[in-house]
């Protein structure tokens, strides 16, 4: 039996409005399903009453307006549960010391859906969007929303474990457009019931993984751990191909991805992977392994080289520094098409390079600057594009916002000294036929001249 045909009506809440809650809450409601948001900040209650995006995410205002009939937020969430038949669960799971994920926010979310589920008649879905370590789902979740209920998981109500797999930026296309659902279900009912609402939610028919808690929880992680590592396998022939003549890591890796045992997703060799997912979900697994007493050297290893590709870059810059020169930071959000920069290296590279001493100028065009560089020494905040490169001896190219490109060639030169711009994705190589820059990609192993060279040459067609 479907979706509609188990529950009778379409109608769900979401509870939380974060980064990802509210585009779903939108998305769902904009496929006809009646939905009642929940978050305890009124601020977002009344962003979403009033159709406005309470984050930044792109296409998030206009999915507001076409979901507006079938959208409302409280914050409220016993009432919210009490007018639904589904719930999904998109709280925070704030990382813990350890490396494993809390349920400070999940566990209070399921107290009150329990209390709405022990007055109402009739099944109700739960469904755990957020991630969580292996064992939580089925552990102190199922335990926690028994307990207030009053009622038994899988016989009274079913419970799914179903995280997403979205990228912030491009949420609403990814929740629409998922290479599978992956459903962790406390029994057969609920997961078929999931599956059914997924089919009429999504647009690309994806194939649905089923499967017990435990399976899907791993699976979550490993997912995520995975493609860090290719990630960082990328990263190490961007830099071998640097120390090699004539080697180009884009050639390297486009070859690569023919070979349909690797593919050609997340095998870019350029810098460190962050945001809120790769980091930690790699962590926590290791830090899972070594719990449970398995070996967990291969996650380990891929945190620990992550982390030194901020080193590398920042003795790069060291090195084609002149005098007292500052060095401007092109984009600190972890990529582009969003304002995050939780463990972005733009924000990672900042923070090693004004530990260092070393005057630094920041832009980017979503990110909070003044917050982000809140506590990093000397940092200043560039008004746009133009003012950081003016004031950089060397400018590192960390996101390749398009707008940093439609900067004139003549803005990027330097006066008495070639401006050193160093290009961390290689998207900007015009700027290698500009004069007055010493344009550096990253993965590239030449013919392109050093900075110690190009500003030697530069010095001799000055006029004294």
């Amino acid at each position: 039996m479907g979706a509609v045909g188990r529950l009778g009506m379409k109608r769900v809440s979401v509870i939380g409005l974060g980064k990802l809650g509210a585009p779903m809450a939108a998305s769902i409601a904009a496929r006809g399903f009646a939905v009642t948001a929940v978050d305890l900040d009124p601020r977002k209650v009344d962003c979403i009453n009033r159709g406005v995006a309470p984050v930044k995410e792109p296409g998030l205002d206009q999915l507001l307006a076409e979901a507006k009939a079938n959208l409302e937020a409280t914050t409220d969430t016993v009432a919210a549960v009490s007018k639904s038949d589904v719930t999904f669960i998109v709280v925070a799971t704030p990382s813990e010391e350890g490396g494993g994920f809390s349920l400070r926010y999940v566990l209070p979310t399921c107290q009150a859906i329990g209390q709405a589920l022990a007055r109402k008649h009739g099944y109700h879905l739960v469904i755990l969007t957020s991630t969580v370590m292996p064992g939580s789902t089925g552990g102190a979740v199922r335990e926690e929303l028994e307990r207030a209920s009053g009622k038994k998981c899988g016989v009274d109500f079913g419970l799914c474990y179903s995280p997403e797999f979205i990228a912030l930026g491009t949420v609403i296309r990814d929740f629409y457009n998922p290479d599978f659902v992956l459903i962790g279900e406390s029994d057969p009912e609920a997961g078929k019931t999931l599956e059914g609402l997924y089919q009429q939610i999504c647009k690309n028919s994806p194939k649905a993984a089923r499967m017990n808690f435990i399976n899907a929880e791993i699976t979550k992680l490993a997912v995520n751990t995975y493609v860090t590592t290719k990630i960082s396998y990328a990263n190490m022939l961007a830099r071998l191909c640097e120390k090699l003549p004539g080697a180009d890591v884009n050639v390297v890796t486009d070859a690569l991805g023919l070979d349909t045992r690797i593919g050609i997703k997340y095998l870019k060799g350029a810098v460190s992977y962050g945001g809120p997912c790769f980091p930690r979900d790699n962590r926590a697994l290791a830090a899972l392994a070594t719990q449970k007493g398995a070996s967990s050297g291969l996650a380990e290893a891929t945190d620990k080289f992550n982390r030194a590709q901020i080193k590398s870059l920042a003795e790069t810059v060291k090195a084609a520094r002149v005098g007292n020169a500052a060095v401007g930071v092109l984009g600190l959000t972890y990529k582009v098409g969003t304002d995050v920069v939780e463990e972005s290296f733009g924000l990672l590279l900042v923070r090693e390079l004004s530990a260092a001493g070393i005057p630094v100028i920041v832009y980017d065009p979503m990110a909070d600057l003044e917050c982000a560089a809140n506590g990093l020494g000397d940092v200043r905040v560039a008004r746009n594009t133009e003012e950081c490169i003016s004031n950089s001896g060397v400018v590192v190219l960390a996101t390749p916002w398009p707008e940093f490109g439609q900067v004139p060639a003549d803005r990027w030169s330097g006066r008495d000294t070639p401006r050193v711009v160093i290009d961390c994705w290689r998207a900007f190589g015009y700027l290698n036929e500009v004069s007055g820059v010493s344009y550096v990609r990253l993965g590239y192993g030449g013919p392109e001249q050093n900075a110690q060279q190009k500003r030697k040459e530069f010095s001799s067609q000055v006029p004294a």
